[in-house]
């Protein structure tokens, strides 16, 4: 057990002594038998330790009575995207660093520490208030799927874009760089995860949540949590299915295939939807939507070339520079040589595009 594992005897011994993992049985020597469920158990305490985990912390994880193998599984999977964008990121600014001092520019103090501080992955939010704007279209139908409801919990709410300003609103959001961005006046707002929100069951009449569920390591355990707090779910999210979304939004079909890999493994939207008993609504972008998410420039293909506008979104971040630059170098010369108005000529004539947005309304 040892050897496939990767660790010591001594650590096994440790942790059955501590009772982390306790093998089922012991052999006439007294050797420790582990069952099936002992292998399971002690994958699960490996993977949270070598993410960082300390062992009291990986006890009450494992120890969770409401969380199930599966349940591990896509929390651990959301932990390792996690560390994996990081990296990502620090890579990204090591060579913005290494490109700056080739051309003898020295960076400040401030901006060496970056590098490697907390702060490195939050500062994909730090362009947000140049382009992540309110569309007031698409907040009519998020208000409206609110009901009659007073108070509203906002899960993931960013800078607030979307919330409603005739009620009574709680924010959560656990980025500190979003958090500060939030203007004065708005709603307060909690530290806090979706998947652990610290409210009593049925504290709001309605929970609502605004493109920020592929941010959650387990977005049904979110989506849960959001149903035990309150007696209506709204949230807005996409359709990441190859017909829904990537298949048919120019960007990630033609110039950007790496963001399949970013949604592998998510949960379906129906599978979402079903976990809450939600419905599903879609929801069309106009053509000069205000808020610059992902889709918002269909008929605008321009604005990805701007550095301020791809720093909102995340996805720019998560599929890492070499990608960015390849995908942004052939958009370009696509619009010079009119090859992309040629592949893309139907679009014109819109005024709004269904590019798998949709609400889920429970």
């Amino acid at each position: 057990m040892a050897e496939l594992a990767g660790v010591s005897v001594r650590t096994l011994h440790h942790y059955d002594g501590i009772g982390l993992v306790q093998p089922s049985a012991r052999t006439g020597a007294g050797y420790r038998a582990y069952a099936a469920a002992d292998v399971e158990r002690l994958r699960e305490v490996l993977a949270y330790r070598r993410l960082g985990f300390g062992l009291r912390e990986i006890a009450d994880l494992v120890d969770d009575p409401t969380t199930d193998a599966v349940a591990h599984l896509r929390r651990l999977r959301g932990l390792v995207l996690e560390q994996r964008d990081r990296a990502v990121a620090t890579v990204a600014a090591i060579d913005r660093e290494l490109e700056a001092r080739a051309m003898g520019i020295r960076t400040t103090p401030e901006e060496q520490l970056k590098v490697f501080g907390a702060q490195l992955y939050e500062t994909i939010g730090s362009d947000y208030p140049a382009t992540r704007r309110t569309e007031p279209r698409i907040a009519e139908r998020v208000w409206d799927a609110l009901g009659d409801a007073r108070t509203v919990l906002n899960v993931g709410a960013g800078t607030g874009s979307y919330e409603p300003p005739d009620r009574d609103v709680t924010a959560v959001e656990p980025s500190a760089v979003m958090r500060a961005q939030r203007p004065g006046g708005a709603a307060p707002c909690v530290a806090a995860s979706a998947e652990n929100l610290p409210f009593e069951d049925r504290s709001f009449d309605a929970a609502m949540a605004f493109s920020t569920v592929h941010h959650w390591h387990d977005p049904i355990a979110g989506l849960r949590e959001m149903r035990r707090v309150a007696r209506r779910v709204v949230v807005f999210t996409h359709d990441a299915s190859d017909v829904g979304w990537r298949h048919r939004f120019w960007l990630t079909r033609d110039y950007l295939p790496e963001v399949a890999g970013l949604v592998a493994g998510r949960p379906p939207v129906d599978r979402l939807a079903a976990a809450i008993g939600a419905r599903l609504e879609p929801v069309l972008i106009p053509w000069d939507c205000a808020d610059g998410f992902l889709e918002a420039y269909w008929r605008r293909p321009e604005a990805y070339l701007d550095e301020h506008v791809r720093r909102a979104v995340s996805v720019w971040t998560r599929v890492g520079p070499e990608a960015e630059r390849r995908a942004v170098d052939g958009l370009r010369d696509d619009l010079s040589s009119g090859r992309w108005a040629e592949r893309n000529r139907d679009l014109v004539a819109l005024d709004a595009a269904e590019l798998g947005l949709r609400l889920l309304i429970a």
